[in-house]
This record gives structure tokens, C-alpha cells and sequence, in this order.
């Protein structure tokens, strides 16, 4: 194929799955993915209740894999991302999971990898966050314990700037401070104070972090500079 002929086909790709987008967003009213985002938005996976809403900011990258990214919002759900966000999934997808009513935000200029998100209450990550391949966050026990006992929800909260690194488990009720990094392969049980290193199952802190917000924006500056924004 000449390079003519290819740049061609990766146009008319680039149309059909913009008309995938705007198809998806008459179908689904509260649906909204803003025209700077890209296109390869269109491989993902919808799975949404007829009053669920999902926000999808301005310059959100993704690869053109099929369901590489996983939407599943139930009745009256709210997903809201932010945008200027690299939601990656060369090495798994990105499973966004909302249960009824519940709501979930992803900030502005935030890197999610690989992850399972799952909200039944409230799910909030600052600005800025890093979430890696493997990790899973709940905001709730998922299953009755016993026939007497229910489950317990309690939201999740992640701050500005935080880096989770990759198989780590978050449980409900947690709130992890800004500019924290949580370690590979850590549970998370308790809430962890801003700029603290925290390790382990369950996680305890092993020293402190500076201000990560200059790499972050850093890494903003040149993640819109590759994709031509």
C-alpha cells in the first residue's frame, strides 16, 4: 500500500468512527464526548442504561483497540472524565463500572492503564492521577458477607497527583491524599495522609513524597504535544 493509499484509509477509519460517536451520543442522550477527543473512542464498549450519563472532556486519547476501554453505567449512573487523559490499553482493557445511581470523575490530565473501576456510591480521582495495569478500586464489599450482614459502601477518594502503581487494590472507604504513590501490588485498606509511600497488603507507609505536580504537568505538555493538540 503507498503511502497515499494509507494515509487515505486512516482518514476514512478516523470519519467512521467520528459518525460511530455522534450516532452513540443521538442514541443515548446523556451521552456527551467532546469533539477533540479522539476518535478511537468508537472501538470502546457501551453498555448504558437508558438515563445514565457519561462525560468524556476535551483532547481524551485512547488506542484503536476493540473494547479496549469497557463502559458499564447503570440506571441514573454518572461517569464524568475531564479531560486531557490517556486512557491506555495496549496491556488490558479499562473496565469503568457504575452500579444505579452511582457517580464517578476522573480529573483532568489523569493516565489510567489497564484498571477495573467500579463504583455502587462514589468513586472521585483528583487531577493529574496515575493508575496502573492490574489495579482495582471498589467503593464497596460487593456481596452481602452473610445472611444477617449486608455490604458495606463507602466512597473512594484519590487526590490530585497520586500514582498507583500496577496490581494494587483499593477498598471502600479509602481516601488516598495528593501527591501520594501507592506500591505495586499493595491492598489498601485504610486512607493514606498526602505525600506519604505506601506499601504492602495491607498497605502501610514506608517514607514520604514531594510535590508531583511539575512532572505531571510536564507530562501533560508533552502528551498534548504528540497527539498534535
Amino acid at each position: 500500500m503507498s503511502r497515499r493509499a494509507f494515509v487515505f484509509y486512516l482518514r476514512a477509519v478516523q470519519l467512521w468512527d467520528r459518525w460511530r460517536l455522534r450516532r452513540l451520543m443521538r442514541r443515548h442522550p446523556g451521552v456527551y464526548i467532546d469533539p477533540t477527543a479522539s476518535s478511537n473512542l468508537a472501538s470502546a464498549s457501551f453498555k448504558l442504561a437508558d438515563d445514565a450519563r457519561l462525560w468524556i472532556g476535551p483532547h481524551t486519547h485512547t488506542e484503536r483497540r476493540a473494547e479496549g476501554l469497557r463502559f458499564e453505567l447503570g440506571p441514573g449512573a454518572e461517569l464524568v472524565i475531564e479531560g486531557t487523559s490517556w486512557l491506555r490499553s495496549e496491556l488490558q482493557p479499562i473496565h469503568f463500572v457504575l452500579f444505579d445511581g452511582a457517580r464517578m470523575t476522573i480529573g483532568d490530565g489523569s493516565w489510567l492503564n489497564g484498571c477495573h473501576l467500579s463504583a455502587k456510591v462514589s468513586l472521585v480521582a483528583g487531577k493529574g492521577v496515575m493508575i496502573g495495569p492490574g489495579v482495582r478500586v471498589f467503593d464497596a464489599d460487593q456481596h452481602d458477607l452473610d445472611d444477617v450482614t449486608p455490604e458495606t459502601l463507602a466512597p473512594v477518594r484519590i487526590g490530585d497527583y497520586v500514582w498507583i502503581a500496577s496490581d494494587v487494590t483499593i477498598l471502600r472507604g479509602v481516601e488516598v491524599g495528593s501527591h501520594s504513590i501507592v506500591a505495586a501490588q499493595s491492598v489498601v485498606t485504610r486512607s493514606v495522609p498526602p505525600h506519604s509511600m505506601v506499601a504492602g497488603a495491607p498497605a502501610s507507609p514506608k517514607g514520604k513524597v514531594g510535590d508531583r505536580q511539575a512532572l505531571m504537568e510536564e507530562w501533560r505538555r508533552d502528551f498534548l504535544a504528540s497527539v498534535g493538540r
